[in-house]
């Protein structure tokens, strides 16, 4: 897959704005006659598709960005799981010195406790030697019981941050996955709508007209050339075999999901609109130099016949009108406007700087 993307976003995820995007209201449909363009009923449609595109676009980064901080996290929280038991092995450790202590305590006593040596001493030299050793030992058994409890003082610690850490990644995660799963719900629906349009137009066999999209600051220069899709996925390429084309594959395939917006590849100037055929709706541009391209199987027209057009343009979104068998935009570049004067396109895009 190759991926085109207009902007970098940021994304906080900060559980506020995800309750503001998951409860904003979905456009409402406009009604026939209500549009900017000259087509009716499908602009308020159209544009609901493309936002909704942008929507889920940023849900899903926000979800896999997701993702990968809960690797991260995870990771954290395995690190604290391997210090808790290196802990609980030196915890452990701990009451063995204790034990050693007193083993060696009772030991260099004669089997005696080192204050019933000090009570039997017969001089004062053997007074201080006892005393002595009493304190050293009673420091070393102190200082063992304090370490002991200050090391599961940072275990719980440990052990309080690794739940808390889990506890907001279940939760955080729980609502990533729910926003994206509403806003592609809500996507799905108005898709299914638009190419329902799509379709009674194309058998009706008239186009409703221009739907205006709101265009994106592309940043494109006239000279330009960009692929007809951002995201995308190649199918059927040129001049490939099949049972659904009478000799070879015309065109380049680009499996897309119903409603993304299709993409001028250059500058040019629109010489054909037409819905019905086996390329349902379809839109051609003019370019210079001689050259045409085709942009077909289409669920909404964002331009009217006549038209100039720059390069990354919203011309169109992508459908599944006419002879095909699945969401996809059919891509030609051709020497006329008419089929059967097409050339590889994907060679073509490429001697324009654009690498498939």
């Amino acid at each position: 897959m190759r991926s085109y993307r207009r902007h970098r976003l940021l994304v906080p995820v900060l559980l506020c704005a995800l309750a503001a995007l998951a409860a904003r209201p979905t456009a409402a449909h406009k009604e026939p006659g209500s549009g900017t363009g000259s087509g009716t009923g499908t602009g308020g449609l159209s544009a609901e598709v493309v936002r909704l595109y942008e929507e889920a676009a940023v849900a899903t980064q926000q979800y896999e960005a997701g993702r990968e901080e809960a690797e991260e996290q995870r990771a954290e929280a395995q690190r604290a799981e391997t210090l808790l038991d290196a802990q609980r092995r030196h915890i452990a450790a701990l009451h063995e010195d204790l034990g050693r202590i007193a083993r060696a305590q009772y030991r260099g006593s004669g089997g005696l406790p080192v204050a019933a040596h000090m009570i039997l001493a017969d001089s004062p030299e053997g007074l201080m030697r006892g005393q002595h050793a009493f304190s050293q030992a009673d420091l070393a058994v102190n200082n063992a019981i304090s370490k002991n409890r200050r090391a599961e003082a940072r275990l719980a610690a440990d052990e309080a941050r690794a739940a808390d850490r889990w506890q907001a990644l279940e939760k955080r995660n729980i609502q990533l996955a729910g926003l994206k799963a509403d806003i592609e719900h809500k996507l799905e629906t108005a898709r299914s709508q638009l190419q329902g349009q799509a379709d009674a137009a194309v058998s009706a066999g008239a186009c409703r007209g221009a739907v205006r999209l709101d265009q994106p600051e592309t940043g494109f220069t006239e000279g330009e050339w960009v692929a007809p899709v951002e995201t995308y996925e190649l199918s059927a390429s040129y001049g490939s075999g099949g049972n659904r084309w009478l000799n070879r594959h015309t065109g380049q395939d680009f499996a897309v999901p119903i409603g993304t917006p299709v993409r001028a590849v250059g500058a040019g100037r629109v010489v054909k609109v037409s819905c019905g055929g086996a390329f349902g709706m379809e839109i051609v541009l003019k370019h210079a130099g001689g050259y045409y391209t085709q942009y077909a199987h289409l669920a909404s027209l964002a331009v009217d016949h006549g038209e100039h057009v720059s390069p990354g343009q919203w011309i169109g979104q992508s459908g599944t009108t006419g002879n095909s068998t699945g969401p996809h935009l059919h891509f030609e570049a051709r020497v006329t406007p008419e089929s059967g004067s097409a050339v590889n396109p994907v060679s073509w895009l490429a001697a324009r700087g654009v690498s498939l």
